[in-house]
């Protein structure tokens, strides 16, 4: 079987064999650009970028069509009895033929299947045309967002001296044009704690205590919490929002507003965290700790042969990414819904196989993710709490600017 034709058979099972009946088709959408960007190996900023684009682009290909809601950028006329579901899938896959043209057939291939079983007719032709031109829309909207800067990161060195070699993970990602923010610095925090304080002794040797890879002191689940989120990106947190809208039963253009919020804040959570890291610029813990007599801080004690749990992220320490992100989510959930309590959501890792974690609330779930990052020994306390305060943040900020609710006036 060729890599093309196994590629599209792995779409269509992952869409539900091409049955947009049966579940939702933003979903449905969603679960297969996550599946895609884990095929090309991205980073969680890049691949979030690209499935933000999706998320926008059906959300206002069925704002077209139901005009509850203000458009998230694009906004067309189109037939009132165009189908929603045509116009969804039209545009998820549009985008993202776009994006992966080397993809491009099998993706396309991939939407055919998938709207086989909406009944041929002028409804389901109008949907189709409606999601394509959004679509198109929308990559030219973002054509020039800065997302493919070369990396052109400077280690900080002396002429002569060795620095480790590894290209640091989306040193251009501070220059890319947000999708809510007014710029990518909107949220930056104020600099990492002074490495004289107490409050610096205290997360140094709490995290070397439980962080390092071969401590006695981190307990069983402790160990647990910190290899399940080592996971990162989509699978770290689509899983948890899948799963409101099943429970919530949203409609379509519901859904397509809840997840095109959590995109967005998630996309702009990264810009923001890595606007951050790059300008601070903070040291890792495995820095820090290999260092400890360097720091003027009498109470931090070295240890030169400290090692966290699993290799450290190629991108600075301060703020924490895994943070920023769970908490926008978590944010954005809490807005849509009115409340941070929701029927029980699981989920599984590939870096924590047999496991299932559960939770009710949203914030118990952000809360776990940032405790973890301290057991994996990545990220110092004052580092989580700043992280998911910036998350709550950009969060709030989505909800409150993007995708409103239409004035009654301009309601079809």
């Amino acid at each position: 079987m060729s890599r093309a034709a196994q590629w599209t058979m792995s779409l269509l099972f992952l869409l539900g064999a091409g049955t947009p009946a049966s579940a939702d088709a933003i979903t449905d959408w969603n679960e297969k650009a996550s599946a895609l960007v884990m095929k090309h190996r991205m980073l969680p900023p890049q691949a979030e970028r690209i499935i933000a684009c999706m998320h926008v682009a059906m959300f206002d290909a069925v704002t077209a069509l139901d005009r509850r809601y203000q458009p998230y950028g694009i906004s067309i006329s189109a037939p009132k009895d165009a189908s929603q579901e045509a116009a969804a899938a039209a545009a998820a896959g549009e985008v993202l033929a776009q994006l992966f043209p080397a993809d491009g057939e099998e993706l396309r291939a991939a939407v055919s299947s998938y709207l086989a079983s909406i009944p041929e007719g002028s409804a389901k032709t109008a949907g189709i045309k409606v999601g394509e031109e959004v679509a198109a829309k929308t990559i030219m909207d973002r054509q020039g967002d800065g997302a493919d800067a070369p990396d052109a990161y400077r280690p900080k060195t002396k002429p002569g001296v060795y620095v480790p070699t590894p290209i640091t993970a989306s040193s251009m990602w501070p220059k890319v044009k947000p999708f809510a923010m007014t710029s990518p610095s909107q949220f930056r925090p104020q600099p990492p704690i002074g490495l004289t304080s107490a409050e610096w002794a205290a997360d140094y040797n709490e995290i070397k205590s439980l962080g390092g890879k071969t401590t006695k002191q981190r307990t069983a689940r402790q160990t647990e919490d910190a290899k399940f989120w080592l996971i990162t990106g989509p699978v770290s947190y689509y899983p948890i929002v899948r799963q409101v809208v099943a429970a919530k039963k949203m409609d379509l253009v519901d859904s397509a507003r809840f997840m095109a919020l959590v995109s967005t804040a998630v996309a702009d959570s990264f810009i923001a965290v890595f606007d951050a890291k790059y300008h601070y610029e903070f040291w890792r813990p495995i820095t820090a700790i290999r260092n400890g007599d360097t720091d003027g801080n009498p109470a931090t004690e070295l240890d030169a042969t400290w090692q966290p749990i699993d290799n450290t992220p190629m991108h600075p320490e301060y703020p924490c990414a895994h943070c920023i992100s769970s908490a926008a989510v978590a944010s954005v959930i809490e807005a849509v819904l009115g409340s941070a309590d929701i029927p029980e959501v699981t989920m599984t890792s590939t870096t924590a196989p047999g496991i299932t974690h559960r939770w009710t609330n949203v914030w118990a779930y952000a809360d776990e993710v940032s405790q973890a990052r301290i057991y994996a020994g990545f990220h110092y306390r004052f580092s989580t709490r700043v992280g998911q305060d910036m998350g709550r943040q950009i969060g709030r900020l989505v909800t409150q600017k993007l995708m409103r609710e239409a004035n009654v006036a301009q309601a079809r």
